[in-house]
């Protein structure tokens, strides 16, 4: 493709509201451009990388048993309030009435939609399992969309979705599906991990996210320094390094003491001279997440942790059993609960569920707040001063803390997920009474299971992931052109020709070739050739061909060599195919 021919729109500034490297390169490189908040046009550049890592998808999925097909992007009321996602989805859920008054829904997921295309089709145990998937837009209402395609309100996405006759058989198809997608993030060749989660609205009691590694990463991972463990902060067991003893051996006296303005727990631990993690801090959250809509009250619960811990939200919901992680109360609503404002309340005397974290048990004659303003309580003791509801594992886990699996200590990165596999079980097909005939003809649900790739946010990660101070370094196996020819003299008919007959013989290979023949400054092409990150430059021009000889740059390295034009081609094969 020649540029004169192209819509290739380059910019030498990003726009102010481009935060990270890739959304800022993908703006400049014309492969993006905002229609309105979290809405965004793909320039031709950005749409043949989407294309390759398409076709990749297809190609491992279509080799596993994979069935393509295409649903609607819009779907009726009824269809997700036979799930109760209606209300569950919350507000990221963007609805709307057609001209008849009646409701649809923008599909921000096809569990629903997918379950209704089977249920009246697959009757029988020989009609499985079912291996179906597409390739569609979503989307999802962000309150805030920001970083271009990696949190945008519309998105191209690749979702899967198994049916099994049983448990066995869903299992079987979720790690057939946990390799494909190895495959698949293995042929793009970008540096990922793949990592526990938890399964948030879309339910199911095993999943697994494959993050590509990156600093500007969303999600916060933790990898253990020995074997193969790494889960998302969300999920991580939290293991102290060593265990916590406390040095007292019996339990003292309760006693209540003056602590005046001593509002958080750096203050009270610079009033008391303790480190913060031998004092307890008190949350209270309501058990409420808002999902059942009939459901009004409050329902509060307190939460104790060590000073120095931070509450894990994800884990709490899921000790709960809730749909989405529960809300904290106002310092209004924590007067009401307790009678005392934040930062003078404790557990003693509370009438409402209390849940403690592990990291407390190890604490003896421990302070927390008096439930009165300006005062705490020393020398407190679990079962003696206040009855928890449950102990369980609460606290975010953090750099350095215990391997789960081994002897090892766990790292911190950042990742963008790019991928998720879920386990669902029954929960659709049980709700949809979608079912089939077993072998002694009973009607059962379906084992389900789930499996997502954001596919346009895989393309911004890799450019996340692999870019530097110039522009975008393409992987090879999703480079929009393989080959960037600058023909630095396109008036010339022996550089364009050149140029021409490469663009050609190069094509026959199978390889993808832009060629730039703007009648533009040297430094201006080399630039933008940076910018746009294809794999091989080529640069052609007069001076060069009088000596005999072209340049070749590979993008990644940098390396620079010449070449006589009659080998050119075959050089420029080995480039291409020793590239990454």
């Amino acid at each position: 493709m020649k540029w004169s021919q192209s819509m290739i729109v380059t910019l030498k500034e990003a726009p102010s509201d481009a935060e990270i490297p890739s959304h800022k390169l993908m703006v400049r490189a014309g492969m993006m451009k905002k229609l309105a908040p979290g809405l965004h046009t793909y320039g031709n550049i950005a749409l043949r990388a989407i294309r390759k890592f398409e076709r990749i998808i297809r190609e491992e999925l279509d080799q596993r048993g994979g069935v393509e097909i295409l649903m609607p992007m819009v779907h009726p009321r009824e269809l997700w309030e036979e799930t109760n996602r209606w209300t569950e989805m919350g507000d990221g859920l963007l609805k709307f009435k057609n001209r008849n008054e009646h409701w649809f829904c923008l599909g921000a997921t096809h569990e629903e939609a997918v379950t209704d295309y089977v249920r009246h089709d697959l009757k029988s145990y020989r009609d499985l399992p079912k291996n179906i998937y597409q390739i569609q837009t979503k989307y999802r209402d962000e309150i805030r969309p920001r970083f271009g395609l990696m949190r945008g309100r519309e998105f191209s996405m690749k979702d899967a979705y198994t049916f099994d006759a049983d448990q066995e058989g869903a299992l079987k198809s979720y790690d057939l599906m946990y390799k494909a997608y190895q495959a698949i993030f293995d042929r793009i060749g970008v540096d990922y991990r793949i990592v526990q989660a938890d399964a948030g609205n879309i339910g199911g009691s095993q999943t697994h996210e494959f993050q590509l590694l990156a600093e500007a990463g969303e999600d916060a991972l933790l990898v253990s320094d020995q074997g193969d463990f790494a889960a998302n902060i969300e999920v991580c067991p939290a293991i102290d390094p060593e265990p916590h003893v406390s040095a007292d051996k019996e339990e003292k006296t309760l006693e209540k003491f003056a602590t005046p303005n001593q509002k958080t727990i750096a203050d009270l631990a610079k009033f008391t001279g303790l480190p913060e993690r031998e004092l307890v801090k008190t949350l209270f959250f309501s058990a409420n997440d808002g999902t059942d809509p009939k459901v009004k009250d409050l329902k509060p619960i307190c939460v104790l942790l060590r000073g120095s811990d931070e509450v894990n939200p994800v884990k709490l919901k899921n000790v709960l059993g809730l749909t989405n992680p529960p809300l904290m109360l106002t310092d209004e609503e924590v007067r009401q609960v307790s009678g005392a404002s934040p930062g003078s309340c404790g557990p003693v005397g509370l009438k409402i569920p209390i849940y403690v974290d592990n990291g407390v048990t190890g604490l003896k004659n421990f302070i927390v707040g008096a439930n009165e303003d300006g005062f705490h309580l020393k020398n407190v003791n679990r079962g003696r001063d206040f009855t928890e509801t449950k102990l369980a594992d609460l606290r975010m886990a953090r750099e350095g803390d215990k391997c789960p699996v081994s002897n090892g200590r766990l790292k911190s990165y950042r990742g963008i997920e790019v991928g998720h596999v879920f386990y669902l079980g029954k929960k659709y097909s049980e709700k949809m009474s979608a079912t089939f005939l077993d072998k002694d003809g009973k009607a059962r649900p379906f084992e389900m299971g789930c499996y997502g790739i954001g596919v346009t946010r895989t393309v911004q990660a890799c450019i996340e992931q692999s870019h530097d101070k110039d522009g975008i370094i393409w992987p090879k196996a999703i480079a929009p052109f393989h080959v960037h020819i600058c023909a630095l003299d396109p008036k010339d008919a022996a550089v364009m020709g050149l140029a021409e007959t490469l663009e050609k013989e190069l094509s026959a290979r199978g390889l993808d070739v832009l060629v730039d023949d703007r009648d533009e400054r040297p430094g201006v092409k080399f630039k933008d050739a940076d910018l746009l990150g294809m794999p091989v430059r080529v640069v052609i021009g007069g001076k060069g061909l009088a000596n005999n000889e072209i340049e070749l740059v590979e993008r990644r390295s940098k390396n620079v060599t010449k070449a006589a034009p009659e080998k050119a081609f075959a050089e420029i094969m080995k480039l291409v195919e020793s590239a990454k």
